[in-house]
This record gives structure tokens, C-alpha cells and sequence, in this order.
């Protein structure tokens, strides 16, 4: 590949990174630590404000690619993948620090994992999906999944 055609996907992905949706999945991420600290150090107002928040940035973000026409490919892995670092996140830390049962945290990533297959399985057996299939998180997590199993 040559230079220019490498400077120009750095652009491209540069400009991908630089949409208000985007950022904001990216602000979502950098909760993360914050609200793991806020919980282990006993403030939980603050890690609930802060997932709070997360969760209107995760609503807004959505939003906003669709009305803005700010839709990018990228966004379609951030986005999820924001979304479910969160919350295993979230549920490890939560059963670490004992607050929750550790069998809610292991049915929660169970079910996760068994989702995450599952696509992955029906991703691989058909070659294109229907015209009327919505991609959902999920979907897009697992072609994630299958373009890093099966490139």
C-alpha cells in the first residue's frame, strides 16, 4: 500500500472518530475506570450518576447518528462493544467488591457468550443476511467476533 493511500484511511478513520456520535461512545468508554474507582472506594451515588449518564450518551448517540446522518462503520463496533465493556465491566466489579451474587455475573456473561455464538454460528452458515434484518448490537458484535476468528 502506498502512502498516500495509507495517509488517506487515516483520514478517513480520523473523521470517523472526530463525529459527535462517536465521541460520545468514545466519553461513554472513559466512564469506565471512573465508575470502577467510584465503586471501590465506596462512593456509589457517584457510579451511579456516572452510569447514569452512560446510559443517556448511549441513547443519544444513536440518536444523534441516525438524525445527523453521522452513521459510521466505525460507530457500528464502538458503539456495542462500549455497551458490553460497560456492563461486564459493571458486573465484575459489582461481584468482586461482593455487592452482587457472583452466579448473577456468571448467567449474565453465560448469556452473552451463548448470544455471541449463536450469531457467530448463524453469521458463518449464511452468506448475507436478509434486506429486512435490522443489524443489532448484538449482530455487529459477532461479525466482530467472526472476522477475528476467520480472516
Amino acid at each position: 500500500m502506498s502512502f498516500a493511500g495509507n495517509n488517506e484511511g487515516s483520514q478517513h478513520l480520523l473523521r470517523q472518530l472526530r463525529s459527535f456520535p462517536n465521541l460520545l461512545t468514545l466519553l461513554r468508554l472513559s466512564f469506565i475506570p471512573f465508575i470502577v474507582s467510584s465503586i471501590l472506594d465506596g462512593h456509589y451515588e457517584v457510579a451511579l450518576t456516572l452510569f447514569i449518564l452512560a446510559g443517556i450518551s448511549d441513547g443519544l448517540d444513536g440518536l444523534l447518528a441516525r438524525s445527523l446522518g453521522q452513521r459510521t462503520k466505525l460507530g457500528e463496533y464502538l458503539d456495542p462493544i462500549a455497551d458490553k465493556l460497560l456492563i461486564s465491566t459493571l458486573f465484575l466489579i459489582l461481584s468482586i467488591t461482593h455487592r452482587i451474587p457472583w452466579r448473577i455475573t456468571v448467567i449474565v456473561f453465560g448469556r452473552d457468550i451463548i448470544i455471541l455464538v449463536v450469531c457467530t454460528l448463524v453469521l458463518s452458515a449464511t452468506s448475507a443476511l436478509p434486506s429486512s434484518a435490522k443489524p443489532t448490537p448484538w449482530l455487529r458484535s459477532s461479525r466482530s467476533v467472526r472476522r477475528f476468528w476467520w480472516r
